[in-house]
């Protein structure tokens, strides 16, 4: 039996894809939930180990579909979602699939992990084929990422797959895989939604007055979208509030941000990337913005309600229906519904403190050290 004192580390690895920034943040907040174990966690961006003209369109493709053709990608998540997996659309797609990540392999082998979770269909249908010609042993898992199952991860034969909510396991059941293997936790968020500071500290830190109404409008990482102009029809609601809005790493935008921040001081406060959301979160009352599956459970892991602005069609729509559903967000379909149902609950702060109520009984916070149990067999 060998030592305890000298045996390594339990090894997990995490594999993401970078077709926008959810999978990645899924399982960055994985690796750290392990490592505060102990467990040596590694994780890899599928796309680093493709060609560069399929990681184009992988990754570029989509996040130019998705902003400029909105209406198109939803024709696409339907087709994709509908097609059956023996269909020769279907077929062919995994054969160009598997055909491109051939040193992944050697990555993997490289590495031994003890077990693998996947944050993306793309790397699970491929590790499934693997260990079908019996060059793959460890266990292979499956996260999903959002409040819907599209028929991408659909990926039979895996040693666990891991729902965000009791109506996606349901699915996941309906279309075939086996219902042992199927465990509700959430979606993994970072461990430090689990323990935010409380909102008089977050609001200090911020420069923010902790006893007025703070919103706060996203824009993601990349900081899409026309907040400035969002920003301008906010501000002119009568009501009193400060307005946080986050640029990400568009400059250009943060720019603009702060030139209208000149003509409103102390309501808008602009800033650019930052890697303690949670902060800002944790003293808002309020956040605006796309509602993509990792921004939608850190909301509700802080009691965060979200007004749902412009989501991409297929799934953050979902998304958005599952906060609609739950009474923990409202949706605006344009900036005139946006400024209507901001200056609505302004003036309504029990029906606020409702959907407050709502979004942290939908909470999980603890979403990643769940999975984790369930991986290595302690849950």
């Amino acid at each position: 039996m060998p030592d305890p004192t000298t045996a390594r580390p339990s090894r997990l690895l995490l594999l993401s894809v970078s077709a926008g920034a959810g999978h990645g943040r899924a399982a960055d907040a994985l690796r750290a939930a392990a490592q505060a174990r102990g467990i040596e966690a590694q994780h890899l961006d599928v796309m680093d180990y493709v060609p560069r003209a399929f990681r184009a369109l992988y990754t570029e493709f989509y996040l130019r579909l998705v902003e400029k053709f909105p209406s198109l990608w939803a024709q696409l998540y339907r087709i994709t979602d509908e097609t059956p997996p023996d269909a020769a659309l279907a077929r062919l797609r995994r054969a160009i699939e598997r055909l491109n990540a051939r040193s992944l392999r050697h990555a993997i082998v490289d590495f031994a992990p003890d077990a693998i979770v996947c944050t993306h269909f793309l790397p699970a249908e491929l590790l499934a084929r693997e260990q079908a010609l019996g060059r793959l042993q460890c266990p292979v898992h499956v996260q999903v990422t959002d409040f819907d199952l599209h028929a991408l991860w659909v990926v039979p034969g895996l040693a666990g797959y891991y729902a965000a909510s009791d109506e996606v396991a349901a699915r996941m059941r309906v279309r075939g895989l086996d219902p042992a293997r199927i465990h509700i936790c959430g979606i993994p968020i970072m461990p430090a939604f689990a323990k935010v500071p409380d909102r008089e500290t977050c609001a200090a830190a911020a420069g923010l007055d902790p006893k007025r109404p703070v919103l706060l409008l996203m824009g993601g990482g990349a900081g899409v979208g026309a907040l400035d102009e969002a920003a301008a029809q906010l501000l002119n609601i009568e009501h009193d509030f400060q307005l946080v809005a986050l640029a990400g790493r568009n400059e250009a935008m943060l720019a603009r941000l702060q030139q209208l921040a000149a003509s409103h001081p102390g309501r808008l406060f602009p800033q650019g990337f930052t890697r303690t959301i949670e902060r800002l979160m944790g003293c808002a009352d309020l956040a605006i913005g796309k509602p993509g599956g990792l921004t939608t459970s850190e909301c509700l892991a802080l009691g965060l309600p979200m007004i749902v602005f412009a989501p991409i069609p297929g799934q953050e729509e979902r998304n958005c229906d599952y906060l609609l559903e739950h009474g923990a967000g409202l949706k605006a379909v344009d900036a005139t519904a946006l400024v209507y149902r901001v200056r609505a609950l302004l003036g309504d702060p029990a029906r606020l403190a409702r959907l407050r109520d709502s979004a942290h009984r939908l909470g999980r916070p603890h979403a990643a050290s769940d999975v984790l149990d369930r991986v290595f067999g302690n849950g």
